[in-house]
């Protein structure tokens, strides 16, 4: 159950969200930011998904379900990849750990039936695959921040240092087993931790005692607009592919078939990417869904939108041949700028 970590995190201040058990903030807002910067935050993102695929096939199944090279993975080594529709329309982002005896794929909050159901569609009598979700057994912590190597080190672990992202280990926190993943979720340096939820709480007291800071899902959202990840219902739907989404780090075009291969594979080969998701600078709030516009010509649609405590941002679609960087637009009345991203690869047309 993770209603015990639930309580510690209310007695420290946390919002829960009002749909669900999320904390929303700790209060603690622009501390948390500041710490992001220039010390250590930490983030429950226990509310994703967490799958388990095993069996002798699991390599080889999911190298044919998604857009990365997984069947080249050795244990301890993992990559972020996109499963999409026969289509090439995008249905998550997601993060692979291959581990001795099994593959782990943290998936998005709302995603996490779907890709059940997704999965195990195409799972026939003589694979040797098995499916699990493991989400329930397990918490998921972010430390998020240049400081995160240095609060591993004072936990007697020898952080995963100048390793290659998604580049795990499992090691032991005061006795307790736990998965060590580099990468925050975000661009910014951080870990992925994993652990059973029957020690969530003792490892969230453990890091939160060792001077990382508690950071809540307002502020993951506001990091994962600035930085441009895209998140399904939003800039991940049946609308956009992932070359439309800038997640061509997470897309092969070496290997061979997979679900959607064809369509992303003819979309490179003769350049018909036809919009691309940018990062906006604006003057004012506006509603997630309002056109983009150039000269009164719609050139795009606002997908994400956030007010910082200095600025309001969002994320859109925008037409490849109205531009891209630089780009002076109105999305509805709002004047504002199209602007780079870290999260996001363009490459040059």
């Amino acid at each position: 159950m993770i209603q015990p970590l639930r309580d510690i995190q209310t007695a420290q201040g946390a919002t829960l969200e009002d749909s669900t058990t999320v904390p929303l903030s700790f209060g603690n807002d622009s501390k948390a930011i500041a710490a992001t910067q220039s010390g250590v935050a930490l983030c429950d993102r226990s509310h994703w998904g967490l799958l388990q695929i095993s069996d002798e096939d699991r390599l080889r199944f999911l190298h044919n379900q998604s857009t990365n090279n997984i069947q080249s993975l050795q244990p301890g080594q993992g990559c972020d990849s996109v499963f999409v529709s026969s289509t090439a329309r995008t249905i998550d982002l997601t993060t692979f750990y291959v581990t001795e005896d099994a593959v782990l794929i943290l998936v998005s909050p709302n995603r996490r039936q779907m890709l059940i159901d997704w999965l195990d569609r195409y799972i026939f009598p003589m694979d040797r695959v098995e499916l699990k979700d493991i989400s329930d057994q397990n918490a998921i912590f972010s430390l998020i921040g240049p400081q995160s190597h240095q609060l591993l080190e004072s936990l007697g672990i020898t952080p995963l240092t100048d390793q290659p992202y998604a580049t795990h280990q499992q090691v032991e926190i005061e006795n307790i087993p736990v998965r060590v993943a580099v990468g925050s979720g975000l661009t910014t340096t951080g870990y992925t931790l994993i652990v059973s939820v029957d020690h969530a709480v003792s490892i969230w007291k453990t890091l939160i005692g060792s001077g990382a800071i508690a950071m809540g899902n307002r502020i993951w959202e506001q990091l994962r607009i600035e930085q441009g990840r895209p998140f399904p219902d939003s800039e991940l739907t049946d609308d956009y592919n992932p070359l439309e989404a800038g997640l061509w780090q997470t897309i092969s075009f070496e290997k061979g078939c997979y679900i959607g291969q064809e369509t992303i594979a003819r979309l490179n080969t003769y350049k018909g990417v036809k919009q691309k998701l940018w990062g906006l600078k604006l003057e004012a709030p506006v509603t997630v869904g309002t056109e983009i516009k150039v000269e009164d010509k719609k050139i795009g649609t606002l997908t994400s939108f956030i007010q910082t405590e200095s600025e309001f941002l969002g994320l859109g679609y925008i037409r490849t041949k109205a531009g891209g960087k630089g780009l002076k637009v109105k999305v509805g009345t709002v004047e504002g700028e199209v602007i780079e991203v870290p999260f996001l690869t363009h490459p040059a047309e």
